[in-house]
């Protein structure tokens, strides 16, 4: 039985380790024992920091952790394991998780983010640290933030959404491609909810593009085109696997970078993605025009990130095949 808001809510930390013995997915759900029951279900409607400690793993040696704050999401309920007894699920609200652009440090600027992990000695408290679930005041929330986007606040708008340089010679443009395939462009609409500045629509795309350029290193993961634009900027795009408009999160496994054009033609499900570890691009029955087709990487693959924790989510992969990919011709 799931249980939902009561109207009384508070903010809280999630610890997550990417390897762990939890059944967690950030940006679906987060895997706890019921010891924490009380503290998870007072934040249902509210929101979380995602918290990665040092140790990744079980062992002493899996201490690659960042030791950071890394994204933000909403409870939406939480519901008991089926399988694991007292054992129990937050549910995200579906497309709220967004990742920081960067990691924040629990400990920056000589300050602790969160008051709790301060001793009066001025050193860390192993045993605040201990506690996978930790309450969040609204000003220390306010502050992770604004850190985690400090980029995107720092930066000028009218900086985020530069002109993209166009594609090399020959290959047809998004309105040529357009009429090619007879497809109408509708207009973009997003859904969510404005909840503050800085986890408004602008700040969001903002921060997700410069994520997901990094972990591919500004380079198009379909056609291997490295291109700028004349202020030297990147042109490479970052594109949500599944879209915005179907609920789908701001982070890096969910998105793919992708030139101008492929952008295109990724969202239209003219070209999909399969399923890891392969990642094979995948063509619609309806073809591409040759001058496309000739800049697809040789391999026919994608080239993903050589982190396994960047790399895209089969979850939304699976998503974008089913939901997007024309496979009618």
């Amino acid at each position: 039985m799931a249980v939902k808001c009561n109207g009384s809510m508070a903010k809280a930390i999630l610890t997550h380790k990417p390897a762990s013995i939890y059944d967690d997915l950030p940006e679906a759900r987060y895997h706890f024992p019921r010891a924490y029951l009380r503290q998870v279900e007072a934040a249902v409607g509210d929101f979380v920091i995602y918290y990665e400690p040092g140790r990744t793993g079980l062992g002493d040696s899996d201490r690659t952790g960042r030791r950071s704050y890394i994204a933000v999401a909403r409870v939406q309920a939480v519901e008991a394991d089926p399988v694991r007894a007292d054992h129990f699920y937050a549910l995200m609200v579906p497309g709220s998780y967004l990742a920081f652009d960067r990691a924040v440090p629990f400990f920056e600027d000589e300050r602790f983010y969160e008051r709790i992990l301060m001793r009066e000695d001025g050193k860390v408290s192993k045993g605040a640290f201990g506690r996978a679930v930790r309450g969040l005041s609204e000003d220390e929330f306010a502050a992770i933030l604004a850190a985690g986007f400090r980029r995107e606040l720092d930066y000028p708008e009218a900086e985020w959404d530069l002109p993209e340089p166009g594609m090399p010679a020959g290959v047809p443009s998004i309105p040529e491609l357009a009429a090619h395939f007879e497809l109408a462009e509708p207009a973009a609409t997003f859904e969510r909810p404005i909840v503050e500045r800085v986890l408004s629509r602008p700040v969001r795309d903002a921060a997700f593009k410069r994520v997901v350029r990094d972990a591919y290193g500004a380079t198009c993961a379909v056609t291997g085109l490295n291109l700028t634009n004349g202020r030297g900027r990147p042109e490479v795009q970052a594109a949500h696997i599944r879209p915005v408009e179907h609920q789908g999160p701001d982070s890096v496994r969910n998105g793919v970078a992708l030139s101008g054009t492929v952008h295109w033609l990724f969202d239209r499900g003219l070209i999909s993605i399969g399923p890891p570890p392969g990642y094979e691009v995948l063509v619609s029955r309806k073809g591409l025009p040759d001058a496309v087709q000739l800049l697809v990487n040789a391999d026919r693959r994608l080239k993903v990130p050589e982190s396994p924790l960047l790399r895209p989510a089969e979850m939304f992969l699976a998503f974008h095949r089913r939901e997007v990919f024309d496979r009618t011709g």
